[in-house]
């Protein structure tokens, strides 16, 4: 038997731990334009999406967005319910457009299931790291990765 799960409003911080505690390869973004949470029946948060602006600077047109990260504890559906949730939530703000990318080795049964098709296969980037500009492994590089789209 699954849990009955609900919609519940979560706030950045709030957002952010849970990534934190268990995404399984990204630490939280830094900034958001909403988030969303799953609970079960006790109330017990399960699950979160955090949307924002598309990283890919190309893409950020004024009527998309990004699911920038889901995490949750594992309960069946809940990543299902997010990502429909901020699909409705994201049309109900006006855009136009909610993308998402999953990595090698990720079914994206919980896009499908949120009825999310797929758009492009990237291929693995080296990163960000430049002599001119270093930065930090993510942990990302060299990983391909499937683009995802849910339009209106």
């Amino acid at each position: 038997m699954t849990a009955e799960l609900h919609l519940v409003p979560v706030r950045f911080r709030a957002a952010a731990e849970f990534v934190a505690m268990w995404h399984r390869h990204h630490k939280p973004p830094a900034g958001m334009v909403f988030a969303t949470g799953v609970a079960d029946e006790a109330g017990v948060l399960r699950g979160v999406a955090i949307v924002g602006r598309p990283v890919a600077r190309h893409l950020d047109n004024g009527q998309t967005l990004e699911v920038t990260r889901t995490a949750t504890d594992g309960t069946l559906n809940a990543n299902s319910l997010l990502y429909g949730a901020a699909w409705r939530a994201a049309k109900a703000l006006g855009y136009t457009r909610l993308i998402t990318y999953t990595q090698a080795g990720e079914s994206g049964a919980s896009l499908r299931g949120a009825g999310w098709r797929v758009i492009a296969e990237r291929p693995a980037n080296p990163g960000w790291d430049r002599p001119s500009r270093p930065r930090h492994l993510t942990g990302a590089e060299h990983i391909p990765r499937t683009l995802w789209e849910a339009t209106a």
